[in-house]
């Protein structure tokens, strides 16, 4: 074939309307691949950036440059994780205004937006069970406190071998059945001005079967997360002080004078246990800076 025929042929071809209209299609193509990875770029970018802010205390500024790398990319996991925990840095336990909830409710948000795209993620897992835990307590709220358990207890599900979810759900546990105590307890002494109770005596037993029947699934629970928890980590020390705290609930829910005295002997034995671990730990030798 000659030059002249040859060209002749590409012309013919060109003019040709399907060849030009794949032509355009593969042109838009490149052009949307490289518009993309230049996102992805900038995205990264964004995302240093915000971590930069967000390491010197710059939440504000930190959390509108992961909102721009999560839009830029949407893949990009650690932005979503960023935001979120960036929400949440800011929240303040116990602080019941509107803006604090509002920091509080937008951190869970974010973290579930991430387990819509990765079910299984354990930090926004860990995230959300975090968070509804601290917004549980003021004010106080008990199906908060619920919720941030099954967070816990997912965790488990995934990962059973990690002893910090156990001690969650053991947590948990207590502060239902301590905040439920305190209560009746002091509802008791309301009703009995010259019979009144203190916080270390056994429960009355007009009070203590109602005290079982809401509790005392709980307090099994608890205990056995937390027994987990020490199993997994020997030296969890705050696990054990814990533990010690159930143990003196479980001996408000028995009957029996000895059985009582047998988990107050428990929980004392935890607390001398965790004594003797912070101080092997207080004279370990600390590493040069």
């Amino acid at each position: 074939m000659t030059q002249a025929s040859s060209v002749r042929q590409n012309r013919s071809l060109l003019s040709k309307p399907a060849f030009r209209r794949a032509l355009a299609c593969a042109a838009l193509l490149f052009l949307a691949v490289g518009v993309s990875g230049c996102s992805k770029l900038k995205a990264r970018d964004d995302l240093n950036k915000g971590v930069g802010a967000f390491k010197n205390g710059q939440y504000d500024t930190a959390i509108e440059f992961f909102k721009q790398a999560r839009e830029l990319d949407p893949s990009l996991m650690n932005a979503r994780l960023y935001l979120a925990t960036a929400y949440a840095s800011q929240y303040i336990p116990g602080a019941p205004s509107d803006a604090n909830m509002k920091l509080g409710n937008q951190a869970i948000a974010e973290f579930k937006d991430v387990l819509s795209i990765a079910p299984d993620n354990l930090s926004a897992i860990d995230g959300i069970g975090s968070m509804l835990y601290q917004m549980a307590s003021t004010p106080y709220d008990p199906k908060k406190f619920e919720e941030s358990k099954s967070y816990h207890q997912k965790h488990i599900e995934i990962k059973p071998n990690d002893p910090e979810p156990y001690y969650w759900v053991g947590v948990i546990d207590w502060a239902l059945c301590f905040r439920m105590n305190n209560e009746m307890r002091a509802e008791y002494n309301k009703n009995n001005i010259k019979k009144q109770v203190k916080d270390t005596d056994p429960l009355p037993a007009s009070i203590r079967s109602e005290y079982a029947a809401k509790c005392s699934a709980l307090v099994d629970e608890g205990i056995a997360a937390l027994q987990k928890s020490i199993q997994l980590k020997p030296d969890y020390d705050d696990a054990m002080a814990y533990l010690n705290l159930l143990y003196r609930r479980k001996g408000d829910l028995v009957e029996s004078a000895d059985e009582r005295d047998s988990y107050l002997k428990q929980a004392d034995d935890l607390v001398d246990k965790v004594k003797e671990i912070k101080q092997k730990r207080a004279e370990q030798p600390q590493p040069a800076n």
